[in-house]
């Protein structure tokens, strides 16, 4: 019988997550007092095996959330066999992932009678409740959390990771009441597979609405697998429902097999052509037909902000994605990592400046400093153009730098000659920074002083090859 006929395939494992049981519990059941050294605040969420509790961390004075597996009725049954295998899976990965689109493992306790998980306490919902028709995001939101995961998925895949149940239920996001995206965080690695173990993996693992073709078949697994899964996710949360959908697991893996989703257009209207082509690219049979890497899925994301194709909720917005996209283009910030500049993208002051804006006046004091992200911004000074910069230059730093008031007053007038997206921090942000991106920021301002000593020194000795 042919891999490919559903009748021939086992069961889909159970998926590690407790997100996709029913969420409503018996609220009259007594919450424990602690669970280990962590005081119980309340009951987030359960599911058949495992439940999920708010509880502080009295030591680092900080909410956590405690994922604890259910007592197994029996010892030796093949679920209890899974449930050790997913706790195994996570737990091995306390302290690894240190991403802010990744939920933190902060420890692992291989309690006999019930293991439990100690993560980072992400405030919101999973994106299951912006899954119905009457609840669906806006595009915008939809393609700013599409690139998040899209980033967060190339992190742990360039640490061997893959993370195998990609769904709405494991990725959680706050939202506030503006509509504002305040966090994105993908979690749930029970059912990663991860290259650099020796542990044995189990195949066949995930939930079947989001799983790849190649995943059913208990196939080689590979980032074009979790990039099946985020096309399915964001396929759901733009056109309300899954891409295939059926009464009976074995019709539901036909189609996943052998049938196409309908168009995105067809399901809401506005939906641009580039992101309809990337969610159905993403959900293609063969892997070799999706996106090469995520870098390539992340950066179609991206240009549906830049070029916008997808309308904004509000014209100043300059969202996460198109910052980060911006960034690193940005010569300054080509010696920084990804981490790195994802907290230069969340940590320094964003602006949009209109044509004719001053970001400095003549005899202006300050401590701050603008990166050009991108635009043009004129240098005058007394009436008299003397420097065009472009996207990657810096203004305003030697004021930033200088080591007496008197030399933190501005010289020139520094203007704006093109609709510019400016990223400026002082003092008090930088210092806000982890001690591996001050490093960086050190690095990059040496750097800029050095080219400018260097045409300085060029201008004194060659005048005429200046002029």
């Amino acid at each position: 019988m042919s891999a490919r006929d559903p009748s021939s395939l086992a069961p889909v494992e159970p998926p590690a997550s407790v997100a996709d049981e029913p969420d409503d519990f018996d609220i009259d059941e007594p919450l424990p007092a602690t669970i280990g050294r962590y005081r119980v605040i309340d009951l987030l969420g359960e599911g058949a095996t495992s439940e999920v509790f708010l509880a502080e961390d009295d030591f680092h004075q900080r909410k956590v959330a405690i994922k604890r597996a259910r007592p197994a009725t029996q010892a030796n049954t093949l679920d209890n066999h899974y449930r050790r295998h997913f706790f195994a899976a996570e737990a091995a990965l306390v302290g690894k992932l240190q991403h802010p689109n990744v939920v933190q493992i902060f420890d692992a306790v291989d309690d006999i009678a019930q293991p439990y998980l100690v993560m980072e306490h992400v405030p919101g919902d999973t994106l299951r409740r912006f899954c119905q028709p009457d609840a669906l995001l806006s595009l915008q939101q939809i393609v700013e959390i599409g690139f998040k995961c899209a980033m967060a998925l190339d992190y742990v895949a360039r640490r061997g990771l893959i993370h195998r149940d990609v769904k709405p239920a494991n990725v959680l996001v706050e939202i506030d009441a503006a509509g504002g995206l305040l966090s994105t965080k993908l979690t749930d690695f029970g059912s990663v597979f991860d290259s650099h173990s020796d542990r044995t993996q189990v195949f066949r693992v995930g939930s079947l609405a989001y799983m790849s073709p190649e995943q059913l078949d208990g196939g080689p697994q590979q980032v074009q697998t979790d990039m099946y899964g985020l096309g399915a996710v964001l396929y759901h949360l733009v056109g309300g429902r899954p891409p295939f959908d059926a009464i009976s697991q074995i019709a539901l893996i036909n189609q996943i097999y052998h049938s196409d989703p309908p168009a995105l257009g067809s399901l809401r209207q506005g939906v641009p052509e580039r992101l309809q082509r990337l969610v159905h690219s993403a959900l293609a049979k063969s892997p070799n037909d999706r996106p090469g890497t995520w870098r390539a899925f992340a950066d179609e994301l991206a240009l549906l902000v830049s070029n916008r194709e997808v309308p904004r909720a509000r014209e100043q917005d300059v969202l996460d994605s198109e910052r980060f996209s911006l960034l690193r283009g940005v010569e300054f910030f080509a010696n920084f990592g990804d981490i790195e500049v994802w907290e230069v993208v969340h940590r320094g002051s964003w602006q949009r400046h209109a044509h004719g804006a001053a970001l400095y006046r003549k005899g202006d004091t300050g401590n701050s400093f603008h990166i050009i992200a991108s635009g043009r911004i004129d240098v005058y000074r007394d009436g008299v153009r003397v420097a065009c910069l472009g996207s990657g230059a810096s203004v305003g730093e030697m004021a930033y730098l200088a080591p007496s008031e008197d030399l933190r007053v501005h010289r020139a007038d520094v203007l704006v000659a093109q609709t510019a997206t400016t990223l400026s921090f002082n003092p008090t942000t930088l210092e806000m920074l982890s001690p591996v991106t001050r490093n960086a920021f050190d690095r990059a301002f040496i750097q800029v002083l050095v080219r400018r000593l260097h045409a300085a020194h060029e201008a004194l000795a060659h005048p005429r090859r200046i002029l």
